[in-house]
Parts: C-alpha cells; structure tokens; sequence
C-alpha cells in the first residue's frame, strides 16, 4: 500500500487545507478530559501551517445523529486545540458556512450536525469542497466509514484536480499496521479483550494466519469457556457464537496458534465497588457471580508469553478496568507488554485509556488512535478512507 502523502501535496503557501482531524474526546462540564486525539493531530497541523497554508478543520464529536446537540458543539475543542497549537483557533457554529472567516485556523462545527455526514452525501460533500484548495486526512479512526468528509469529499477534490493527501498521523498509523499484516517479527503475539467476542471474531479469523499466540481477556473469554462446557456463573456470555468460537479453537490448532483463555478471575455479585469478590476458576464460577477481571494466574500466564515475544497487538481490557478493584489484570497485562522485549502496538479507546492510567503510555512504540479502523485494517479489508488516498500504480 502507497498513500499520498503530505510529500505529495506540492505548494500550500496561501492554500486553504481541509484537514479531516479525530477530534472525537470525551467532555468533562464543558471541557476537553482528554486531548490525545488533539495532540496526536499537531504534526500534520503544525507542517501544514510553517508551509503557510491556512487550515479549514472537520471533526465530528459523539452521536448527534444529523441533529444539533448542544453538549456536543466543538468549541471547547477549538479552545484546547488553540492552547496546544500556540495559535489562535476560530471556531464556528456552522457546519458549511456560507464564508469562512479571514483566519489561520478555523474549526468547523461538528460535522455529524448534518445528516449528510454519516450519509455520505455527494451535495454535502460538494459544500465542504468548496472550502479548500486541497484536502489533508488526517482521522484515521474513522477510515473506516463510508462518510462524506471520510469518502466523497476527497473523491470530489481529486475529481476537480485538487490534491487529496494523508496527514501525518494517518500515514504512520498504515505504516505500523501494515508492518502487523505483513512482515511482523515472530513470535508475534496479540492480546484481545472487551465485552462481545463477536466484536472480534472477525479480526480473531484474521490473525490466525499471523500469530504465534493469540491471549484473551474480558467478558469475550467467557463464551468461549462456557461453549467448551465451563460453568460462568452470571458472566457476560453470547451463547449464539458457540459454534463461531468452537470453529475458532479448531483453526487454531489446525495452524498451530496457542489460543489462551483465562485460567482464574476475579469474580463479584455486582459490578461495583463494593461488592463481594473473590478470586476463582475461571471456568467455575459460582452462581449469582460474575467475573469481571481476569486473576493473577492468567496474568502470570500471558507474561509469560509476552516475555518471549517480538511483536505484540494489544486491543481491548481484561475486565472492568474502570473500577479499581477490577482493574489489577489489565494493568499487569499493560506492565508486561510495556517491559517485553518486543514491538508493541495498543489500539482501542479503553486500552489507550488503561495504559494511560498506568503511566505506561511512553513504553509502547505505537498508540493507535483506531479502534474499530485499526481491527478492520488487520482483518485485511479495503477500508474507504485509505483507498481514496492510495497512489495508482
């Protein structure tokens, strides 16, 4: 895969950019709880301006579902990106304003405000191509969505002779992901965790051509413990993927992958901070408990492996990680990646939050900002807002 690049982009002196940015962060009583997603933006930005190019930036924030909501407006990311940016920020209250302001940088109003968004709208496209003389994407979370800003936007610039470009951001994310899908170092080893195993059973199919181990975590674990006969208690189980992860366990050994489910969790009457707890088998939990963690025994286990391995995947928690008392099996996982002599890749909101929270952020070599885009890359699947930027061979 050859994207075009900001390489690629020629002179932007006195150019206006669309810059598609990932300014999807939580809000905490009006302001920004978390500016990862803006920070990880700056390079783009930053080259873009020293260029001398002026910045037209979309973004969408939540779910407004094509309606105006006013808890999700961007303005308080305007106001973090400007103090992150040391530059002014103008933020607007339209999506596709008439005329844009005479500004360095200006911040569009929440794209998914217009139903034309999510809908990949060929006229909602044409009105935000009418704002720039180039377009930059820089949202590699969303490359997965066939959306207007995603999709038909750069469709229509290049279609009008106006270059289409990934950002900075967006081209080190296909590198490393590509480096995962095709020339990993062995032994590769990749960590799933989250609550649906059927979030990731596509993804688990993928992997079993290119792992050496595959370890998992989270809710996902119990329906494949309990398809194999295991008592799970009140556990979180999809008892209609049985057969989907009984085939997976046969794949498995058929290409010679270790498939690792826990040995022991940590299991409670509810999932709360003060409810009674105990660690036990994991495929032995008592009635009326549920497990929530996975228990010191597995975390030993998958340090284990992870000790000898040369590339890992982490995507997804061990348990509920929010609640303290739940949360010692996903920092031991985060602890032993970090220390692994290895590649390491995490990927996943609640992941990236996890390692955060362990202060183990700088000991990964990549933190993807794609959860969703970044498991349907490594399912190999053509995803739209990378095709579009790809150089014609």
């Amino acid at each position: 895969m050859t994207l075009r690049t900001l390489d690629d982009l020629g002179d932007v002196a006195n150019a206006r950019v669309f810059v598609r940015v990932d300014f999807n962060v939580p809000l905490d009583d009006g302001a920004v709880a978390d500016d990862a997603r803006i920070a990880a933006t700056l390079p783009t930005l930053r080259e873009l301006r020293e260029r001398g190019a002026t910045l037209v930036l979309g973004s969408h924030l939540g779910r407004p579902k094509g309606g105006v909501h006013e808890d999700l407006r961007l303005a308080p990311v305007g106001e973090r990106l400007a103090e992150l940016l040391a530059e002014p920020v103008h933020s607007l209250a339209e999506v596709t304003p008439d005329e844009l302001p005479d500004a360095p940088v200006v911040l569009l109003e929440n794209l998914r405000f217009d139903p034309g968004e999510e809908a990949d709208d060929q006229a909602f496209a044409g009105r935000l191509a009418e704002l720039a003389d180039a377009y930059v994407d820089d949202a590699f979370g969303v490359v997965h969505r066939s959306h207007a800003s995603v999709s038909a936007l750069p469709e229509l610039m290049l279609a009008s002779g106006r270059p289409a470009v990934a950002g900075r951001l967006m081209q080190r994310e296909v590198e490393v992901l590509s480096r995962l899908l095709h020339e990993p170092a062995r032994p590769y080893v990749a960590i799933l965790g989250g609550a649906k195993v059927s979030d990731k059973l596509a993804v688990i199919e993928s992997l079993m051509d290119r792992v050496d181990a595959l370890l998992i975590g989270g809710a996902m674990a119990f329906t494949m413990i309990a398809a194999e006969g295991g008592e799970i208690g009140e556990s979180l189980c999809e008892r209609d993927r049985f057969d989907d992860v009984r085939s997976a366990k046969v794949r498995a050994r058929e290409c010679g992958v270790l498939l690792e489910v826990p040995q022991d969790v940590v299991a409670a009457t509810e999932m709360s901070l003060h409810a009674e707890r105990r660690t036990v088998p994991a495929a032995a939990v008592p009635r009326g408990m549920m497990g929530l963690d996975i228990g010191p025994k597995t975390v030993e286990e998958y340090a284990r492996i992870v000790a000898d391995a040369k590339t890992i995947l982490w995507n997804g928690p061990m348990g509920v990680f929010e609640l303290e008392p739940f949360s010692a099996g996903t920092r031991g996982v985060a602890t032993a990646v970090a220390h692994a002599p290895a590649f390491t890749v995490v990927g996943g909101g609640d992941s990236l939050l996890a390692v955060k929270k362990a202060g183990l952020a700088d000991a990964f070599d990549h933190l993807s900002t794609g959860g969703g885009a970044s498991l349907e890359f490594l399912e190999g699947r053509a995803l739209p807002g990378i095709t579009i930027l790809e150089e014609s061979l």
